[in-house]
């Protein structure tokens, strides 16, 4: 069974502190779907740095630009449909490269639309 990287998480208690923000606050973003912290075994909350970058984002909303926590939650839905239509986006273009780059390799120089003369040919008619 392969092993899982180990990832760094931290405790409520640290997160709290360092972000100047009380504990139930960021119990409170989580009740409100905001935040999905990890549990340990024993249940305690573990942020690791997806969870802390999002919190990032939540204070940057909430406190720099005084958007409420219904509007937060709007903006993180709509930056999270953003990065899914952009993940497709790039995956679709990678698609259309790659079948693009397969059918030109198929195509015969005698089936393309322009004839393609040689550089020999060329050469002898510009004589």
């Amino acid at each position: 069974m392969p092993r899982r990287a180990k990832r760094k998480h931290v405790m409520i208690s640290a997160v709290a502190e360092r972000y100047d923000i009380h504990p139930q606050t960021l119990r409170m973003y989580e009740r409100e779907g905001l935040l999905k912290p990890r549990r340990s075994e024993g249940n305690t909350r573990l942020y690791d740095e997806e969870a802390i970058t999002r919190l990032e984002s939540i204070l940057a909303l909430t406190r720099d630009m005084g958007v409420n926590l219904a509007g937060v939650e709007v903006i993180l839905r709509l930056q999270e449909q953003l990065e899914a239509l952009a993940a497709e986006r790039d995956r679709l273009r990678e698609l259309l490269e790659r079948q693009s780059r397969e059918r030109s390799a198929t195509i015969l120089r005698k089936h393309a639309l322009v004839r393609i003369r040689s550089a020999a040919l060329v050469k002898r008619e510009e004589r």
